[in-house]
């Protein structure tokens, strides 16, 4: 896999021949398969084989609110400045938390813990403590920085002394959205954060031994050009994150009504869109990082890129993780666990959510459980979106499966990126090129039976 520390290969007519919209994989089948026909026998039993298989576990919280509304946004949020709001909901998620927890082993640690958004730090200091005992009290914790555990932050509505707090409570790692740095560009989807307060932000939190620090930018919002995606580039490698995701804006004010007040003429052309991407990935990989895949970077010396040597890195909800071995169990509206061969989903509305909490039922409102096929498709595309090949006598130790002939048809759609130069196939495997990273989602979709199903939804653009 050294191979991968070499700069992508890049094509802009290939690129743009096989751009088309597909899922992100981060499950497998996506969520457009989950079904409110799921049952609770399902779960339960899916968490008795889990139990007994004594996985580590992941945990995930969400965390909804934000204080104010950034316009690209396709989260599921609650926008609000009342902050007297959030107590409720923290009490409802430890309400969950208690629940789920008598179903699992407490001696299972927790390797990963996140929380998510909407924007956590909306909540207070003292709500923070609150559930981070709560769940120190039902789950298995470790110390001493033992697991990864990780928050998101919105850099321009956070301080250091609430950052100092959470590193007391456990967190070690942060994950920023800055989006993009220039004024104007920060105007036009109402999201503000300076360069000055991000950097302040950075120092303080090194000073509080945090072990790692991501920053996520967005391609492809309004008023972006070279220029001014250059300056945001050149400052943030002077932050010098640990890593560091690139995001493509998708705009789809058709589903997300947020984006209704983007102005469409304000978005760079596709043409445009494309050449930030590509000046964005030459400059990050100049200035030292390995592109992981998709749209994450991350130093050579981060766990992430270790993992990806190593043949350990996986894909879930929150996108690559350095832990494949862990159970992911989710708490708070719309959050999605991943226990065993199910996946189970809560209800999106807080009010929804909160009243099953109250009547004392897990909150789930729809689920999917995998069968033999969906496991196998679930390992390749894993392997192939995480580590770029596919080992065929793998494959065949672990399904007892010959790749070659069970997927017959779906080998001989990939022909045309073969002769594109993306990839290469022989009795071994499926290898993807360095040309042909940048399409891993494209090669990914051709193992993917469900795209054609009546049920699928739109998806944003691979590029």
């Amino acid at each position: 896999m050294s191979s991968y520390n070499n700069p992508l290969i890049w094509n802009p007519q290939i690129i743009q021949r096989y751009d088309m919209a597909g899922p992100r994989y981060t499950s497998y089948p996506t969520a457009p398969q989950f079904r409110e026909s799921f049952s609770e026998m399902a779960l339960l039993n899916a968490i008795s084989r889990s139990n007994k298989k004594s996985r580590p576990l992941s945990l995930y919280f969400h965390i909804p609110f934000c204080e104010s509304l950034c316009y690209y946004c396709g989260c599921n949020k609650i926008v609000t400045p009342n902050k007297s709001r959030s107590m409720s909901y923290v009490k409802r998620v430890i309400q969950e938390v208690e629940l789920q927890a008598g179903l699992f082993d407490r001696s299972r640690s927790v390797k990963q813990l996140h929380w998510g958004g909407g924007t956590p730090t909306f909540i207070n200091d003292d709500e923070m403590t609150l559930l981070m005992k709560a769940t120190r009290k039902h789950f298995n914790l470790l110390d001493h920085d033992e697991g990864e555990y990780s928050i998101e932050i919105h850099p321009g509505k956070v301080s250091s002394s609430t950052m100092t707090h959470l590193r007391k409570l456990g967190f070690n790692r942060v994950s920023m959205g800055i989006q993009d740095f220039d004024p104007q560009v920060q105007k036009a989807v109402n999201r503000f954060n300076s360069f000055k307060e991000v950097d302040e932000l950075v120092c303080s939190l090194r000073a509080d031994q945090y072990q790692s620090i991501s920053m996520d930018l967005i391609y492809g919002l309004p008023h972006q050009n070279a220029k001014t995606f250059e300056t945001t580039l050149n400052k943030v490698i002077a932050l010098s994150p640990d890593r560091l995701s690139l995001f493509n804006y998708a705009h789809m004010p058709h589903l997300f009504k947020s984006q209704q007040l983007i102005r469409e003429e304000d978005l760079p052309a596709a043409e445009q869109k494309l050449a930030l991407l590509h000046f964005a990935i030459d400059q990050l990989q100049s200035a030292g990082y390995v592109y992981i895949g998709m749209d994450h970077f991350a130093k050579p010396t981060d766990e992430l890129v270790k993992a990806q040597q190593e043949g350990k890195m996986q894909r879930n909800f929150q996108g690559y993780s350095t832990h494949g071995d862990c159970d992911l169990l989710a708490f708070g509206v719309s959050a999605i666990s991943a226990i065993d061969n199910v996946y189970v989903q809560n209800a999106k509305g807080i009010n929804e959510y909160q009243a099953k909490v109250d009547s004392g039922v897990l909150p789930y409102v729809k689920g999917f459980t995998l069968n033999a096929e969906d496991e196998l498709r679930k390992f390749i595309i894993n392997k192939i979106i995480c580590h770029f090949e596919l080992n065929f006598s793998e494959v065949k130790t672990v399904f007892d499966v010959d790749v070659p002939l069970y997927f017959a048809q779906e080998l001989a759609q990939l022909q045309p990126m073969i002769e594109d130069g993306l990839l290469s196939i022989d009795e071994s495997g499926l290898k993807v090129h360095n040309s042909g990273r940048m399409l891993i989602r494209r090669i990914c979709m051709v193992f993917d039976e469900y795209l054609n199903s009546p049920n699928q939804i739109r998806f944003s653009k691979i590029i």
